[in-house]
């Protein structure tokens, strides 16, 4: 079972004008698939203070990050921005398989902006803000996250050994 964070990058959010239907579908998604989530935050769309949640989440070695909303072309999209300021290290993968994945349900996802990387000992990965996008993500990339965390983690016993 692994740790996991979630942010929702939501102005309405935040003031409490909007119910965090992405932040709540990812947690249901994630405990069903036995990761425990320790954090939920909803901030304002502000590069700066996402960047800085992305960082104290990481300094505290929770090996999954999910962020949902502010991928788009909205002024006040900032996500993707934050969080390729904190990464050290990109996993483009990810996101694209997500937008491939994406495209064959909307000609939409093509907009999406989202990006993933590593930071530390923590995946951090970028979903839209529709908890329908967030499950058909999720359903698509979650089996195959726990072997990326394994290795990430140095918890693979092939990778272990050598």
């Amino acid at each position: 079972m692994f740790k996991a964070a979630i942010i929702t990058a939501s102005d309405k959010g935040y003031k409490g004008l909007r119910e965090d239907l992405s932040g709540s579908c990812i947690k249901k998604i994630l405990e069903e698939a036995n990761y425990e989530v320790v954090s939920i935050d909803v901030l304002p769309d502000e590069r700066n203070l996402i960047a800085d949640k992305l960082i104290e989440l990481s300094d505290k070695k929770i090996p999954l990050i999910f962020t949902t909303g502010g991928t788009g072309f909205s002024p006040r999209d900032n996500t993707p921005e934050a969080t390729r300021d904190i990464i050290e290290k990109e996993t483009p993968g990810i996101s694209e398989a997500i937008r491939a994945y994406s495209l064959k349900i909307t000609p939409r996802a093509m907009l999406s902006r989202a990006t993933s990387g590593i930071r530390k000992q923590s995946l951090i990965i970028n979903l839209p803000g529709s908890p329908k996008a967030v499950k058909e993500c999720l359903d698509y990339i979650l089996p195959t996250l726990d072997h990326g965390l394994k290795i990430m983690l140095n918890l693979d016993s092939e990778c272990a050994r050598k």
